[in-house]
């Protein structure tokens, strides 16, 4: 008896276990695994990590996973772009340097992890420290002729740096740094801070506050100097037909100087140029001129300035009535009829052009080229020989060609 009922569980067991491979089969058949690179970046997060302790050095901030899972399951885990994700976890460690592996966490099963790259993060953990430095300003150039700059004040004069260790005691000196090339006028500026180490190269990686210092630098002009502003002085017409369309100085403000500042003072508030020759001039102008100065007041450094003065044609418009229509690429046989034979032409371009322009200098023609018999709307082709002459406007737009055969003549016996 005993026997039959092991022989019979015997039996069950291999049968439940045929049942369940052949369920197995029938699933993988319907839902296979595919092994796919999960399609969005992975970013690690770090967990438990000692807050008097931070990470220096460069540690990777995302990782690709590669996963075998159900098609089905690949359908719920690219829904979502946060199915996946990478923990480095720091709980329990000391300053020093670590390798650990990353955990990866994946919420829709059943899936298997097939790589991951990096597979592992090598880091150091130091301890966070704080220093208060003392900040400096450096000047670079100096102001414009004429012109001194006062002292300096900078606010804060003392900065807080956080950071590794390593890192904030690298760090020797906090400066901000101001060009005062060219400066005619007081500075009132926030500018950011930078780290410096020894060898005087940017230290990064840690949090200097504040981040920007506010830099007061009083710049005032010496006596006998003054700014002036460059007036040019035309003379004459530019040619008939033309305009004169702008006038442009460099420098616009010259610096003068006279060892008496009240001669300097009773100036006006401009110095004028020689004068420029505009008479009859038909292109652009580019020249230097001399500046009118009165005794005892000399320019600082260049003692021209560069003048240009734009000049261009005047546009103007044009129209020429009882253009004659022009057929072309008739073919033989054929005999046309153009109504209107005539168009009216309208022009525009610059004025001394159109001055000189004649009918000789407009063709007007309508292409019948391959054109069979029969009534057609043809739009006319104007042709302009003279350049920048522009077609504005044909009136009509559009002419009736009629081609008719000509009759076969008949030779007489």
């Amino acid at each position: 008896m005993l026997s039959r009922i092991g022989t019979n569980f015997r039996a069950f067991l291999w049968a439940l276990a045929l049942a369940l491979a052949v369920w197995v089969a029938a699933v993988t058949a319907a839902d296979p695994d595919e092994v796919r690179t999960y399609p969005y970046p992975i970013k690690i997060q770090i967990v438990g990590q000692d807050p008097g302790l931070i990470v220096s050095g460069d540690v990777p901030q995302e990782v690709q996973v590669t996963l075998r899972a159900p098609r089905s399951v690949w359908d719920q885990l690219t829904t979502r772009s946060d199915s996946v994700r990478a923990v480095l976890d720091l709980s329990g460690l000391s300053a020093g340097e670590h390798k650990l592996d990353l955990q990866i966490q994946v919420d829709v099963r059943p899936a298997r992890k097939v790589t991951v790259s990096p597979a592992s993060v090598t880091l150091t953990l130091e301890p966070l420290v704080t220093r208060t430095l003392p900040l400096d300003l450096g000047l670079s150039g100096q102001p414009a002729t004429g012109y001194r700059a006062g002292d300096t004040s900078l606010d804060p004069k003392e900065v807080v740096i956080a950071g590794p260790q390593s890192l904030v005691e690298s760090v020797k000196r906090l400066r901000v740094l101001l060009n005062l090339d060219g400066v005619r006028e007081s500075i009132d500026q926030s500018l950011i801070i930078q780290a410096f180490d020894q060898n005087n190269l940017p230290v990064s990686g840690i949090t200097i506050h504040p981040e920007t210092a506010q830099v007061k630098l009083p710049v005032s002009q010496q006596g006998g100097y003054r700014d002036m502003g460059v007036k040019v002085i035309p003379h004459g017409q530019v040619a008939s037909g033309y305009r004169l369309d702008n006038i442009s100085v460099f420098p616009p403000v010259v610096t003068v100087y006279s060892s008496d500042p009240a001669i300097v003072n009773a100036l006006p508030g401009v110095v004028e140029t020689q004068p420029l020759e505009l008479q009859d001039v038909k292109d652009n102008l580019t020249t230097r001129l001399q500046l009118n100065l009165p005794p005892g007041i000399s320019v600082v450094g260049e003692q021209t300035v560069l003048v240009q003065a734009g000049v261009s044609p005047i546009e103007s418009s044009l129209t020429l009535s009882g253009e004659k229509v022009e057929v072309i690429g008739l073919p033989a046989g054929m005999n046309p009829q153009i109504s209107p034979d005539t168009v009216d032409v309208i022009l525009s371009g610059p004025l001394p052009l159109l001055n000189t322009l004649t009918r000789q200098d407009v063709r007007v023609t309508v292409d019948v080229t391959s054109l069979a018999a029969g009534t057609y709307q043809l739009t006319p082709k104007v042709e302009v020989l003279i350049s920048n002459v522009r077609v504005e406007s044909l009136l009509p737009g559009t002419v009736e060609v009629i081609l008719v055969s000509s009759p076969i003549p008949t030779s007489r016996p």
